[in-house]
C-alpha cells in the first residue's frame, strides 16, 4: 500500500496578496478595455467595408462605440 503523502504547504501563506489583487485588477482592465477597443474596431469596419459608407464614416463609429464603451464601463 502505498505511504501517507506529506503535502508542504508552509509556503501558501507567504504569497503576496495586495500584489495578486493588483495584477488581478490590471488584468481585468485591460480585459474590459481591450474588449471595447476590438467592438470599436469591428463596428468601424462594418461600417467602412460593408455598408459601403468610407473612410470618415468609419472613423466616426470607432470613436463612437469607443466613448460609449467608455461611458458604460467606466
Amino acid at each position: 500500500m502505498a505511504g501517507d503523502i506529506k503535502v508542504d504547504t508552509s509556503y501558501a501563506a507567504e504569497m503576496d496578496y495586495p500584489e495578486h489583487e493588483k495584477t488581478f485588477s490590471l488584468f481585468l482592465g485591460l480585459f474590459k478595455w481591450g474588449t471595447v477597443g476590438v467592438v470599436a474596431l469591428l463596428v468601424g469596419m462594418m461600417v467602412g467595408l460593408i455598408m459601403g459608407s468610407g473612410v470618415i464614416a468609419s472613423v466616426l463609429a470607432f470613436v463612437v462605440v469607443l466613448v460609449v464603451g467608455y461611458l458604460a464601463l467606466r
